[in-house]
């Protein structure tokens, strides 16, 4: 799987805009992940950064579970609403879950903190 420029505009990557977050964000915790949601004015498109320190086990581990929340945030990515920046700090329990499970958590999370378009029925 390649990572296009598209990507790139998805994900925070720059510390400066981590610290901004971290800063600022509000604070969302739930039984999978907390995260931190700060409004962006004017920056476009909303990103998402993926934390996973130490503490939470080996490499493998960490860099699974970032890359399950990067999944889940380009499955998104179209109904992300602009000018919001993301900071999502997994917990243990996401690498025991199935997928669907996950996804279903990460979408009502982000329906709760209004981040999601409210898709037309």
């Amino acid at each position: 799987m390649s990572q296009g420029g598209g990507d790139r505009a998805l994900f925070l990557r720059a510390s400066r805009d981590i610290e901004h977050v971290k800063q600022h964000g509000r604070r969302v915790s739930t039984a999978l992940f907390n995260m931190l949601v700060c409004k962006i004015d004017g920056r476009g498109n909303s990103r998402v950064g993926v934390v996973v320190g130490k503490r939470f086990g080996i490499a493998v581990r960490r860099n699974r579970a970032k890359r399950l929340f990067r999944e889940l945030t380009r499955q998104v990515r179209l109904e992300l609403v602009s000018d919001h920046a993301l900071l999502v700090f997994p917990k243990r329990e996401v690498l025991g879950l199935p997928f669907d499970e996950l996804r279903t958590a990460w979408l009502s999370a982000l329906r709760r903190q209004g981040v999601l378009r409210s898709r037309e029925v």
